[in-house]
């Protein structure tokens, strides 16, 4: 673990509301985003979660227009060096409280916005416990595929409809056809589902043909958001072989507006997954010492959903990142591999986090088998999948015995009806 004084659990702000009990950013989280305040006509430009408070970059003379592209690009000591002056910067007594005051606008004043621009996106599968749920319901006697344990799964998605929190998800169309149909149908998807993720932020890139490797492989993440990969499961059954996933993912995928820095997440780093003594050695290219030993983060990512009945949002799930087959570290090494160029920006997912118990299921394909056993709500309603009007609200933290613990807001989708035809 790299740890300097910004992690340092006893330090306080003179912003007051990041010192408040449960403040998901506090003075030891300071994530980077996109924002303008509302109903100016300014431009976008980046500031730093503190409390209930953004702090404009520009205060610092950090200048970023519209994305944090740039930023991403510098490198993460030029990103440590930053995180230090601003932490030094909103401490209790810091000699820069006047000025900086000045500069501090409401996250309620403000419209959060992309954090990126987003060239590729890359989504893997490192959940096995959802890849083993999933494979239960699909393939009953053979639940994991011969290559999971081998190779990091994962396929290339779309940049393009990657939307930041707040933005509605209209319900997409495709091609449906029920087992017992002799031919598919082109209608409203019947059977939309989340799936809950995380996304990694690329920071510098590589050199087209020259593979990172794992052992350098951190230093080229700028940080992590919460990410919905949205699913029209029944779109995606009929799609879906030989090639995989696309219509029924590319519609929309939601990520949260603030980029949680890996330095901000280096208290929270554990042990990789513990593989079962069965397991085959990942192979060398995407073995490091290191990574085994402190490679996993104890990020925890929860799942909420609200009818149009309902008013406050009802918890579905509650899994860790521990939990990943495959580190951060082995997803970019292993992208890379075969002269794959990432560029600032990028975003590589994790694919859903699920865990072993009945509460910690990140999509609904696995909380209801697949739609054969709908669950209560509240409201008196029941879901087997969305439906019109539902918010789906996704949300993260990070806590470890000794340190602070952060957050990272919010990624929500709210669902409205298919176009009309």
């Amino acid at each position: 673990m790299k740890l300097d004084e910004t992690h340092d659990p006893a330090l306080k702000s003179w912003v007051e509301s990041a010192n408040a009990p449960g403040c998901e950013f506090p003075i030891q989280n300071l994530p980077f985003g996109i924002f303008r305040r509302k109903g100016r006509n300014e431009a976008p430009r980046g500031g730093v979660a503190i409390g209930e408070q953004i702090l404009d970059l520009a205060a610092l003379g950090v200048r970023t227009g519209p994305t944090l592209n740039a930023l991403a690009a510098s490198g993460r000591p030029a990103q440590r060096k930053l995180r230090r002056a601003l932490s030094r910067a909103l401490r209790e007594k810091s000699a820069q409280r006047k000025r900086l005051s000045r500069h501090l606008v409401p996250m309620r004043q403000a419209e959060l916005l992309l954090p990126v621009a987003i060239g590729d996106y890359s989504d893997f599968y490192t959940g096995i416990h959802h890849a083993t749920n999933i494979g239960r319901i699909l393939r009953p006697d053979n639940p994991l595929l011969p290559n999971y344990k081998w190779v990091p799964i994962g396929y290339h998605g779309r940049g393009s409809s990657i939307v930041v929190s707040g933005t509605p998800i209209r319900r997409p169309r495709g091609q449906l056809k029920p087992a017992d149909a002799p031919a598919p149908v082109y209608a409203p998807s019947k059977r939309l589902d989340y799936e809950v993720e995380l996304g990694f932020i690329a920071g510098t890139g590589n050199r087209l043909g020259r593979p990172i490797p794992i052992g350098d492989a951190l230093e080229h993440v700028f940080g992590a958001v919460l990410l919905n990969d949205w699913s029209a499961r029944d779109v995606q059954a009929w799609e879906y072989q030989p090639l995989g996933p696309f219509l029924a993912k590319s519609f929309a995928t939601t990520i949260s507006p603030w980029i949680v820095t890996m330095d901000a997440l280096e208290p929270y780093r554990c042990p990789a997954f513990a593989r079962a003594a069965e397991d085959p050695r990942p192979l060398p290219y995407l073995h490091d010492d290191d990574d085994q030993r402190e490679g996993g983060f104890t990020i925890e990512v929860e799942m909420h959903l609200r009818t149009s009945k309902m008013t406050q949002p009802a918890r579905l799930s509650c899994a860790s990142f521990r939990d990943s087959y495959w580190t951060v570290a082995q997803l970019l090494a292993h992208q890379t591999s075969n002269g794959c160029n990432l560029q600032p920006g990028d975003l590589v997912a994790s694919g859903t986090l699920s865990g072993a118990s009945a509460d910690s299921l990140g999509s609904l394909m696995e909380l209801t088998l697949a739609g054969k056993n709908p669950f209560a709500l509240s409201s008196g309603e029941t879901r087997a999948f969305l439906e019109d009007g539902d918010e789906v609200i996704e949300r993260g933290r990070c806590a470890h015995d000794g340190y602070a613990t952060i957050g990272f807001g919010e990624a929500t989708g709210r669902i409205l009806p298919a176009h009309a035809q």
